[in-house]
Order: C-alpha cells, then structure tokens, then sequence
C-alpha cells in the first residue's frame, strides 16, 4: 500500500479521496488545511484524522505522495515544496500556471525520480481509447465542435457583485482555466498543436474571463472550442467525418459518447460514469506511475508532453483574448 496526503478541503479533493479508497492501494494518512477547524471538519468528512496545518510539517512526514487540490495561484509552490521532500504529486488541473513553472517541476522530478502528473479525468480514462477507435471509423475530419459550458454555482454571487474566487485574477482561475482545459487536451491529444489559434473571451473589468473561444486550425481540420462559466451546454460537442459523427455528452468525463452513421443511426460508444470511478481511474493511473514505471513509460511520457502543451497553449490563447491575473500568470 502506498500513503498520501491531501493538500486542500474542497467537494474535489473529497471526491479524490472517494476515487482513491475505490482503485485501492493507497491509504489516507494526511491532511493539510490553512486552519485546523477547517482541517478537522474535513477529517470528519473522510475519516482520516492526522491533520497539519503547516506545509513544512507535512513535507517531513512519512507519506509517501501528495494530492494537490489547492488554488490554481498555489499549485506551482505546493507541488515544488513536495517534490523538494521526496514525494510523489498528483496535481488538479491546471497542474501550473504558466508552461515555465511545469518545465520547471517536470525537471525537478525527473531528477529526483518522482512521478508528477496532472490530474485531468481524460488522460485516465479509458474511455479515451474507444473514442480514438471511433475517430478511425468516421472518415476524413474537416471540422470539430468541442464545448464545455457549465453555469457556475458562484455565477449568483458574482451577479450580486461578489468577486468568488473563480473569478478572482489573483487566484489565477476564470473559465479558459478551469472549463477550456477541457477542450483543449482532446484536441492536443487526437490532433497535436494547430497550426494556428485564434482565441476570444468575454472579459470582466479585472481581466478574467467568464467564458470564450478559439480556432484551432490544423490545415486539413478546423477545430472550434467554445467554453462559459455563464451559460449551461445542453447539445455535447460533436466530431464530423465524411462517413459519419460523433457526439459526446461530457467531454470532460467522455461519457453519453455515440456514433452516428450517414443515415442516422446511432451507436452507444460509452454511457455514464460516476464520478467516483473517474477519480478512480486518476488515483490507479498515478499508482501504476509509481510501482510499476517500467510499464507505463510511454504512457507517463505522453501526460507529461501533453501538459506542457497545454499549458503552452493556454498561455497563448491567454494572451490573444486579453486575459490578464495579477499574480503574473
């Protein structure tokens, strides 16, 4: 068996813990929160008692990995702080900032010999398999439609002129962050690195956006990203090939996926998966980093490469629509 700590009190780190306890192999030693009452309320979600507030005292301990759910503006100095000490990370996406601070880790741990990984549902899930099989069944791809939009339970308070922390620059979030991510490993998974972006966002005045946009044109494809903490997606994103498409439900879990053929048929590629299971599939992927590595090389290769092109390509789209954070990012 292998331990690990926690490093945040939030429902995603709850269900990491839920996921981890399924795929079996690991046990909870740790805890880490800002306060003890909020470490202790945590504990007694999760039956795990051993609670730390202070980072320093944690990276002394004996566990033997870290998950990291923290503030995306916190993800670079927890995770260094951990790889610093010998263990292992798993961190929520976006696993940095900037492509600067990953490149930096990705070295660190490859130098200490220590698995750090994103923890982002698609590069787990098997479910990613069966959908590259049925990209090979639909014929020539001209054109892609992918869409997270997901209506934000702090949207109420953000319209009552609050500044939750998703929408907070100094928190280094808003929606390219936390819902485009999504759109953006499939088509760097499948695809590659377009030739060429073009991205937009609706901006508030701090500089954050709450939703956008962009082109990813490859040559042969035009993939179209689309992404809002303010409005809620009720048609799924769709692949379009000569010989017939492909809609997905959840592209960020890749369930209700189907394939369609040129009369309309459908076929159910995969259906719904608890959420549980897909933390499972997370906390089994970095498992099988740590023990068995000789295994899984090419597999860890293509996350670790995948997450510096992301963060690559997130920086980039940043950029061109204007988004700003005030931490630098």
């Amino acid at each position: 068996m292998l331990t690990y700590a926690t490093i945040g009190t939030s429902w995603i780190t709850k269900a990491y813990i839920d996921g981890a306890a399924l795929a079996g192999g690991w046990t909870h030693k740790a805890i880490y929160s800002r306060t003890q009452a909020s470490g202790e309320a945590f504990a007694a979600q999760t039956g795990c008692h051993t609670v730390y507030t202070d980072l320093a005292e944690l990276a002394k301990s004996e566990v033997d990995a870290v998950y990291i759910g923290s503030p995306n503006m916190l993800h670079y100095a927890h995770s260094k702080q951990m790889l610093l000490a010998g263990k292992h990370v798993i961190c929520e996406k976006p696993i940095t900032v900037t492509p600067g601070e990953y490149a930096e880790l990705s070295a660190l741990a490859k130098q200490k010999k220590l698995i750090y990984c994103e923890a982002i549902m698609m590069m787990h899930n098997p479910a990613r398999h069966i959908l590259a099989d049925a990209i090979q069944k639909i014929g020539t791809i001209r054109s892609v439609r992918f869409d997270f939009s997901q209506y934000s339970s702090k949207a109420y308070a953000l319209r009552k002129g609050e500044l939750p922390n998703i929408f907070n620059p100094a928190m280094a979030t808003g929606c390219l962050m936390d819902l485009g991510i999504y759109c953006v490993y499939p088509a760097l998974y499948f695809w590659g690195k377009p030739k060429k972006v073009t991205a937009v966002a609706t901006l508030l005045e701090n500089g954050i956006d709450t939703g956008g946009g962009a082109f990813f044109d490859y040559g042969d494809k035009l993939l179209n990203l689309t992404y809002s903490k303010l409005g809620q997606d009720r048609l799924g994103s769709q692949i379009f090939g000569y010989d017939g498409t492909i809609t997905i439900g959840s592209l960020s879990q890749l369930t209700d996926m189907k394939l369609y053929d040129m009369q309309g048929s459908a076929t159910l590629l995969q259906g719904e998966t608890s959420r549980t299971q897909l933390m499972a599939n997370e906390a089994k992927g970095f498992y099988d980093f740590i023990t068995a590595p000789e295994k899984h090389t090419e597999y860890y290769r293509q996350c670790d490469t995948l997450a510096l092109a992301a963060s690559e390509l997130m920086q980039e789209m940043r950029t061109q629509a204007g988004i700003r954070f005030s931490i630098g990012g």
